[in-house]
């Protein structure tokens, strides 16, 4: 069976949600959010607040690994950084070179540095010589800035400089996240370099999934988006019989239970909608649901409206 791997979602998929969609299952292992590095070297517990799973041998409560991903431009921060990861046992170790933010891209981070192939070379090496080879090391990327004109040489920089598997989101960073993904470039990248590569971009279904295998010819591929929007993907792809609604309901539940832990009132609705606002893309009942919570503001609020439609109970709130 092919794998099938959770992407790294900035502002989408916390440790909190990726608890749950990794609980529903279906994923070999994931990628947790970038630890942006600067010229700086980072304390323990930055890795451990963006990736909680390290404080669980780096996996989900439900078993699954979860990787950390690395973000920045300076080779020699970037590799002590990495040997700071290291001493933390993470499940792998991933480098960000696909990151589209403008926000990131303006202090040379992510998909900024498609331009300068020897630069991400160094990078790559100087975190290679850290890395043991008995932790996986990665790296994703971005087919390129404005064109894809650079995407072999970028790819062919990174298997050099001794990374064990290159993963590459089918689009540019002026692609943003607009369809398509470029699935015929990455089989053009696949083709150039002599290490596996994962594909990934625009995987919403199952049929998505078999297509995006056949134009790109990998086997494994990375989901992003198209997890959010349907928690179930996963187990389709594999086969496996699957409920619908029903059972992902739960999930929305501990979602907002851990959502309330984690930020403050204020925020804790806007997180809750923004994850149905995906799930209906698949499910009528989440449309349902969104209608129901979008008018509310405050978490209390939200929260007797969840009680109310029985996705809490009192004796879940009580635990």
């Amino acid at each position: 069976m092919s794998r099938i791997l959770l992407a790294p979602m900035e502002g989408l998929a916390d440790d909190l949600l990726r608890g749950v969609l990794t609980d529903i299952g279906g994923y070999d292992w994931g990628i947790c959010e970038f630890v942006r590095v600067s010229n700086t070297l980072l304390p323990a517990k930055t890795y451990e607040r963006i990736c909680p799973e390290l404080l669980n041998a780096s996996r989900t409560a439900s078993g699954t690994p979860m990787r950390v991903q690395l973000l920045g431009s300076d080779p020699h921060f970037m590799a002590e950084n990495a040997r700071r990861l290291v001493s933390l046992k993470p499940a792998g170790v991933d480098l960000n070179f696909g990151c589209p933010a403008p926000t990131v891209n303006r202090h040379r981070g992510g998909a900024a540095l498609l331009g300068e192939p020897e630069l991400l070379h160094e990078i790559t090496a100087a975190v290679r010589a850290v890395v043991p080879v008995d932790i996986p090391f990665t790296a994703k990327m971005r087919l390129g800035i404005d064109d894809t004109s650079r995407a072999v040489e970028n790819a062919q920089a990174l298997a050099a400089a001794g990374i064990d598997e290159l993963i590459v989101h089918g689009r540019t960073k002026a692609d943003g996240y607009r369809p398509p993904a470029r699935w015929a470039w990455i089989d053009k990248v696949r083709a150039a370099i002599d290490i596996p590569l994962i594909a990934n971009g625009e995987v919403w279904t199952v049929e998505d999934f078999r297509n995006c295998q056949q134009v790109t010819g990998c086997a494994d591929i990375m989901i992003g988006r198209g997890a959010v929007a349907d928690p179930l993907l996963a187990r389709k792809v594999r086969g496996e019989a699957v409920g619908g609604w029903e059972e992902i309901l739960p999930g929305v539940g501990n979602y907002w239970l851990g959502i309330k832990r984690k930020v403050v009132p204020f925020h804790a609705g806007g997180r809750l909608k923004q994850w149905l606002a995906m799930l209906r893309r698949n499910y009528p009942e989440a449309e349902v649901l969104y209608q129901l919570l979008r008018p509310i503001k405050a978490a209390e609020d939200i929260e007797a409206a969840l009680l109310a439609a029985g996705i809490l109970s009192p004796e879940r709130l009580a635990a």
